[in-house]
């Protein structure tokens, strides 16, 4: 079951929602035809529950949201890429750890 803590960001709220967030923010470009993206998800999950309050995390769709991939260079799924204040801090490209995105976010 997916955690209530991950939000689905689109091209409709991305700006509001990433760029113009307070805390940091890790965002997930994904696809519902990605393996990989499914094996991620937990881990995604874990972070947002356990980081609840420091950092904010999301989903996008790149099929919903082909504005925002396409505006941030999202060639293969799942990149996972974090934001500080309005602009895109650090990214990885493909299946990873925990511990890494934990690095990626760099509280």
């Amino acid at each position: 079951m997916a955690s209530a803590k991950v939000r689905v960001f689109n091209d409709q709220n991305f700006e509001a929602e990433v760029l113009k967030s307070d805390l940091p923010v890790l965002v997930d470009f994904t696809a519902t035809w990605c393996g990989p993206c499914k094996a991620l998800t937990p881990i995604v999950d874990q972070i947002a529950e356990e980081l609840d309050g420091k950092v904010k995390v999301g989903k996008v769709d790149i099929d919903d949201s082909p504005l925002t991939a396409g505006k941030y260079g999202v060639r293969g799924v799942p990149t996972v890429m974090v934001f500080k204040a309005g602009a895109q801090s650090n990214q990885y490209v493909g299946l990873t750890t925990k511990q890494r995105l934990i690095q990626l976010i760099d509280l």
